[in-house]
């Protein structure tokens, strides 16, 4: 990177890592550091009375500092948390060379700069629990400033708060703004949470095919990319259903997975074209067992991450104690809107969609109308976890048609605040039936719908050889952490969100300004 191209600051930097070096100091050493403690334990063991005091190492990145002629204060942060550091030149370099301290320490560091310091605990005359550095190592030079905050007349400057900058620079954003950590700790205690639960239950985790010839298991746009040794088209998987079932009719009695799926779809506060789905099936259940299973799952990772069945998001305080409430598709869309989809035909839905300014398109079949009524009028009034359950026959091209009535089907959809959380079926086992699915599926691709299903030939061949009664479920874990720690957009449960380019986001943002003209 040329000079003109950097700041003063940068600049700067620059000549401090030179300097180390010229004082035969690394400032990017290779050898190991061994950490033996970490800020927030320190704090939490310390003892006033303890002898003798007790000697750690820390490693970290320096936040703050505060240089008052031989002695000074710096706030050390690491993968815990923060804690002080107290600096005496004297002790730093007992001998006569001054050097550490003068230069080294006083002028060629900076906020940002990873140290690691050996020395002793104790308790400052202010009560600040903090670390007597007796040595310091310089174990990684930052060349760029860190926007820390700085307080003027009341007002904040230099503050990281733009959600373009902190999704498209992850990495600073965790380490300047308190608490985001925190979100990806509870994202992952989330994730053992339940690991443990389905292995409680005998349930095995697998993996299956990213790269898959036909994209199925879900009514969605997919990414398309071409196999250059094989000379053929593939598919980022939108989603794992039919390969797990096909190991249920391996002989599996159940599976999971946390599966990578992509959508080449929209996307918006609650939509990402990467996510993470965890898709579970479990052999000889049905979707009554599978809805008590979600229920205490949710309660118990909510325990888990919150110390409680509760969690606020937003305006809401949203309970996961179990059981929730089921109301079916039918009575739901009565409810909320006073019509009765039993027996209406495509034309008379479409009808009503009209009459309610909802809009469609002319290839939608009579599933994705009610899907459309269904998530205009009525999904966000679901605050509250709610099973909404046997779902028109339409809908649901992967599903078994309900026991007691032919045209709907075992299926279930959880709502929380408003927004689908899972989807989960008894799964259609009939290789006759699931083969004439797959062909009305077709027929609507034929009409246009660019989301309906492809026939999977295999996964009828597996379904002929014969699969036990089944019942699946898949969660959006992304949409799971949003709720579970109170966020209200995907990008900030994502570490590292999809982005437009930032030259055509430029472009476009130019665009709408002079159409706004």
């Amino acid at each position: 990177m040329a000079n003109q191209e950097l700041s003063e600051q940068e600049i700067v930097r620059r000549k401090s890592m030179q300097a180390l070096r010229d004082r035969g100091i690394e400032p990017y050493p290779a050898a190991e550091y061994k950490v033996t403690g970490h800020s927030v334990e320190i704090k939490e063991n310390f003892k006033d009375d303890e002898e003798p005091r007790r000697e750690v190492t820390v490693a970290g990145r320096i936040m703050s500092r505060r240089i008052m002629g031989k002695a000074s204060f710096m706030e050390l942060q690491d993968a815990d948390g923060r804690i002080q550091i107290y600096v005496s030149r004297d002790d730093l370099c007992p001998g006569e060379d001054k050097d550490m301290y003068n230069v080294v320490f006083k002028k060629l560091l900076d906020i940002g700069d990873f140290i690691g310091v050996k020395g002793y605990v104790f308790r400052t005359q202010m009560g600040e629990i903090s670390i007597h550095a007796e040595e310091i190592t310089v174990l990684s030079k930052s060349l760029r400033p860190l926007p820390v905050v700085k307080m003027k007349d009341g007002k904040a400057y230099d503050a990281f708060t733009d959600p373009e900058q902190r999704y498209r620079q992850r990495y600073v954003d965790l380490v300047v703004n308190k608490g985001i950590k925190d979100i990806f700790i509870k994202r992952t205690k989330i994730y053992n949470t339940m690991r443990e639960y389905f292995n409680e239950h005998g349930i095995m985790e697998v993996e299956t095919p990213i790269l898959q010839a036909i994209p199925g298991g879900a009514s969605a746009r997919p990414f398309i990319t071409h196999h250059n040794a094989l000379d053929i088209p593939l598919y980022l998987r939108i989603a794992n259903e039919l390969y797990l079932k096909r190991l249920i009719v391996g002989g599996f009695d159940g599976v999971y997975e946390f599966a990578k799926d992509f959508r080449n779809e929209g996307m918006d506060r609650t939509h990402n074209p990467e996510f993470t789905c965890m898709e579970i099936y479990v052999a000889y259940k049905d979707y009554k067992w599978m809805m008590s299973f979600t229920e205490k799952l949710l309660e118990k990772i909510c325990i888990a991450v919150n110390g409680s069945t509760e969690v606020t998001i937003g305006d809401h305080t949203v309970s996961f104690k179990a059981p929730y409430p089921r109301v079916t598709m039918t009575q739901a869309i009565l409810d909320h809107t006073g019509f009765d989809i039993t027996g209406k035909t495509e034309e008379e839905l479409r009808a009503f969609c009209k009459q309610e300014g909802i809009e469609v398109d002319e290839s939608y079949g009579k599933g994705k109308l009610i899907d459309e009524i269904f998530g205009e009028k009525c999904e966000g009034s679901y605050i509250q976890p709610t099973f909404i359950t046997d779902y028109p026959i339409e809908m649901s091209p992967l599903t078994k048609r309900h026991r007691e009535n032919p045209e709907l089907t075992e299926r279930f959809e959880l709502m929380v605040n408003g927004k689908e959380l899972a989807n989960a079926y008894s799964e259609l086992n009939d290789p006759i039936d699931q083969y004439e699915r797959f062909v009305e599926q077709m027929r609507l691709a034929d009409k246009g719908d660019d989301e309906a299903m492809i026939i999977d030939g295999d996964f009828i061949r597996a379904l002929e050889y014969g699969m036990p009664p089944t019942s699946g479920m898949g969660i959006g874990m992304d949409r799971l952490t949003m709720l579970m720690t109170g966020q209200e957009a995907i990008q900030e449960v994502l570490l590292f969100p999809q982005m437009r380019p930032q030259k055509k986001q430029a472009k476009e943002e130019e665009n709408e300004e002079k159409e706004g003209e």
